[in-house]
């Protein structure tokens, strides 16, 4: 009971509240040049081994750490360091997804191509922010609660572009839904405005060269050279097998027999349910076990809903295992992604924040992005339930990293 108590008291929260909706808006846009899209350009029959290669257009989210010392070093003449710049880029977000309504996946492949690299490239900038934000605005005690608002603000946004929208484009046109989408970023700048601005504790670096090297340099001197490696690799690696396996999960469903509907509302109902479980209770238990066992233990239970895509490939068409499949896959993901975020919090500067938060989400922005391209081509060579098998080993490698850093009796992961 007490429990419960203090969860409504963090939802009171105004900083909790705004992180809910900034959650949102920086998962709206992720589905808009993946899952979704690839939706759209299954039924309209695009080739599956280019909807597979499509997953390159999502490249920014691995190179932002390229341009995030911009968001360091400048202050936008409005709202602050964090919320300016979270309010410029969501205004030019809701024009780039809108711009989509224009594209038709049959005919103008390149420009479908061009158009989701600009999304991809605001919405790994808007990330760059709202990490940035979250790193700053949460004191130690809060991070396993805000990185669990958060993410379930996130994995809504999800639900809602990878469900609502495929039951919507059962009955209206893709141009349409994707201009229903745009609409609705303006939740993310309505959040900005309201959302309470971080206190600036120590002074922005005083160049664009200092906002460069220094966070890298903080970084690998504090946690050592060695150890420091590892763990980017690490982050490369933690979830590898998730990725495989969900950047086709969407054609697999199709390919079987479901149909847009069917997908979008056991996502949209069941799903959404299991994810808002999945998350509360990873960030109540990253408060209890710490964030060394959470990796444990969420990043197994990760590896193994793989397996659940495994048993319903062998099913085939199976809509009762179907529901199974997909509420377990949004729990465990609802779990790994709470405590994957409170770790980079805690591996963070909050002077560098921006930079230092872009340079490990755009490492796990690798594995969900480049690593995953030829899955596509892997899944025609192999057949489904081979794939979804590999899928499963492609998840071992990270957690094999786990006792060099992250020792199963220690609370927080090794920084010697």
């Amino acid at each position: 009971m007490t429990y419960f108590q203090s969860l409504l008291q963090v939802f009171q929260s105004q900083k909790m509240a705004a992180l809910v909706l900034l959650g949102f808006a920086s998962g709206l846009p992720l589905y808009l040049t993946s899952k979704t899209l690839q939706a759209w350009m299954t039924v309209e029959g695009v080739d599956l081994g280019a909807i597979g290669l499509f997953s390159l257009v999502s490249i920014p989210y691995s190179f932002k750490f390229i341009w995030s010392p911009l968001l360091d070093r400048f202050v936008p003449p409005f709202l602050g360091r964090r919320r300016g710049w979270l309010l410029l880029i969501q205004t030019c977000l809701i024009i780039a997804i809108a711009a989509m309504a224009l594209q038709k996946p049959s005919q103008t492949l390149q420009l479908l191509a061009i158009n989701a690299v600009i999304i991809a490239f605001f919405s790994a900038t808007q990330d760059i922010a709202a990490d940035a934000y979250r790193t700053d605005v949460l004191e130690k005690r809060e991070m396993g609660a805000g990185a669990a608002v958060f993410v379930l603000g996130y994995r809504i946004a999800l639900l809602v572009t990878g469900s609502l929208a495929l039951i919507l484009a059962d009955r209206l046109p893709w141009s349409t839904v994707y201009l229903l989408l745009a609409a609705l970023m303006a939740m993310g700048l309505l959040a900005s405005l309201w959302a309470p601005e971080p206190l600036l504790q120590e002074h922005p670096p005083k160049s664009l060269a200092d906002a460069v090297r220094l966070p890298f340099v903080e970084f690998f001197q504090r946690l050592g050279l060695l150890q420091g490696l590892m763990i980017l690799v690490f982050i490369v690696l933690y979830k590898l097998g998730d990725a495989v396996a969900a950047n086709m999960s969407t054609p697999f469903l199709l390919q079987i027999g479901f149909t847009q509907t069917d997908i979008g509302a056991i996502q949209g109902g069941m799903g959404l349910l299991a994810t808002i479980v999945g998350t509360l209770t990873g960030g109540a238990l990253l408060s209890q076990l710490g964030i060394n066992r959470s990796l444990w233990i969420f990043g197994g239970l990760q590896a193994i809903s793989n397996l659940t895509y495994f048993v319903l490939a062998q099913l085939g068409k199976n809509y009762s295992f179907m529901v199974v499949t997909i509420n377990i896959e949004n729990f465990c993901a609802g779990l790994g992604t709470a405590a994957f975020l409170a770790f980079f919090m805690s591996l963070c500067n909050v002077r560098f924040s921006a930079t230092q938060f872009a340079l490990l989400s755009s490492l796990m922005a690798v594995s969900r992005d480049i690593l995953v391209a030829p899955a596509g081509k892997i899944a025609q060579a192999t057949g489904w339930p081979l794939f979804f098998l590999l899928s499963f080993g492609a998840a071992l490698p990270g957690l094999l990293l786990l006792p060099i850093f992250a020792p199963w009796n220690a609370s927080t992961p090794s920084q010697d």
